[in-house]
């Protein structure tokens, strides 16, 4: 189970779903006061699994037992064990978004998906060369999914509606308020209006993106060897390159540690099995330079991106985190991969004559 901390209709979803998949999706009115303790917030729980799923409604409140499950930063994540009648162990798991993980209701201000059987992948898990792979495929089947509705990419637009709204920003906390007005935002501006222009050249393919690929959005089942993708909060229409690059920064880890961004060869590695997965041999010297410049161009807007989404977040989040010091660590990572980043793209770009 999600309780969403962003304002928007479950209901609206629901429905979505409903028309494009199956009518067999429960849904409740009920909402979820996620800022009590869980002790608080579990006879509300209960009653809303109650009410999501008639099978449940009467049973004991003393069969169900609930804990918190480790997650993202913006959701809360919990976990729904129900002893049925018989004796028999019924678990049906509630959980964010997950990669395979059936949709089984929605309620006021969040949703309802069985439980994905897999641990949560680490930093150090998606450089292994095995695990690289698979989620190269997988991604490749992730971008070939066709989603309902406009298929506009969404990322420049997202960039410069984070910037408008984090520049006019105000903190009542001195500390941030100090670190805020450090920020150039009119060099941030610039910046966004050249990579902008850039990556426009590149012609990436338009794709169903994830947009959020970190490890702890990849869980794998170790005895299936399955490897699933789950939270899709970020997902939308987008560019190839963006999602791909996206994917190598969080390479870095929550400690920011970008001397883990994937070198020339294990991005090769990755590319071989997201290109050509079947005959990896077959993929050209051309496929690869292509990718690999698409890529890496992208992976400039992804700290653009998260660097102002973070400063957003300070404003807004109820999480302790240091979203402005994070602003910063993209965005120092950001101007030091540039000159390399652009002039490899516009190299290439001239070589193939659309400078």
């Amino acid at each position: 189970m999600v309780a969403e901390r962003k304002i928007w209709d479950a209901m609206e979803v629901a429905q979505e779903a409903r028309d494009c998949c199956s009518s067999d999706i429960h849904s409740s009115q009920l909402t979820v006061d996620t800022s009590l303790s869980l002790s608080d917030m579990s006879p509300r729980l209960i009653e809303l699994c109650k009410d999501l799923f008639k099978k449940w409604s009467r049973l004991e409140d003393s069969c169900f037992t609930i804990e918190t499950v480790s997650g993202g930063i913006t959701n809360l994540l919990l976990k729904v064990s129900v002893k049925e009648e018989n004796g028999n162990e019924a678990i049906k798991y509630l959980s964010a978004a997950g990669f395979g993980a059936k949709l089984l209701g929605v309620f006021g201000n969040g949703m309802v998906q069985s439980f994905i059987n897999a641990r949560t992948l680490t930093p150090a898990d998606v450089r292994k060369p095995k695990l690289a792979a698979e989620i190269a495929k997988q991604l490749r089947k992730f971008h070939a999914v066709e989603i309902p509705g406009s298929k506009e990419p969404q990322l420049w637009n997202d960039i410069f509606k984070f910037y408008e709204n984090a520049s006019i920003l105000r903190f009542d906390d001195i500390e941030k308020q100090r670190k805020f007005e450090t920020i150039l935002f009119k060099e941030v501006y610039d910046e966004v209006v050249e990579i902008k222009e850039l990556t426009g050249r590149l012609n990436a393919p338009m794709v169903f993106s994830h947009n959020d690929l970190l490890s702890g959005n990849l869980m794998l089942n170790e005895d299936e060897g399955k490897l699933y993708f789950i939270d899709f909060e970020y997902g939308s229409y987008s560019y190839r390159g963006f999602d791909i690059g996206n994917h190598f920064n969080e390479y870095a880890g929550y400690d920011c540690d970008y001397s883990l961004y994937p070198s020339k060869d294990e991005q090769y590695h990755f590319f071989r099995h997201y290109l050509r997965p079947d005959k990896l041999d077959e993929v050209s010297d051309k496929d690869l330079e292509a990718l690999y410049i698409e890529t890496n161009t992208f992976m400039l807007a992804s700290h653009l991106f998260w660097a102002l989404w973070a400063i957003i977040q300070a404003k807004m989040s109820p999480i302790d985190f240091d979203y402005l010091g994070y602003f910063f660590l993209r965005y120092n990572e950001y101007k030091k991969q540039k000159e390399k980043s652009c002039s490899l793209a516009r190299s290439y770009l001239s070589g193939c004559g659309s400078g």
